[in-house]
């Protein structure tokens, strides 16, 4: 699965739960930048542990 993201090709390393829009799967790249807006919660998903390290 890739990043949700526009023109992003990287694979989906984190779930974010966004509580005004759906949930999105992100890589590691924007789930640090998404991840820091108030009410998001950044759920790494545990088969892409590798892809946290990039």
């Amino acid at each position: 699965m890739e990043c949700s993201e526009a023109d992003c090709q990287r694979p989906a390393a984190v779930e974010l739960h966004i509580p005004w829009a759906e949930n999105r799967y992100v890589c590691a790249a924007h789930a640090r930048v998404l991840g820091r807006q108030d009410g998001v919660v950044a759920d790494p998903l545990p088969e892409r542990a590798d892809d946290l390290l990039e």
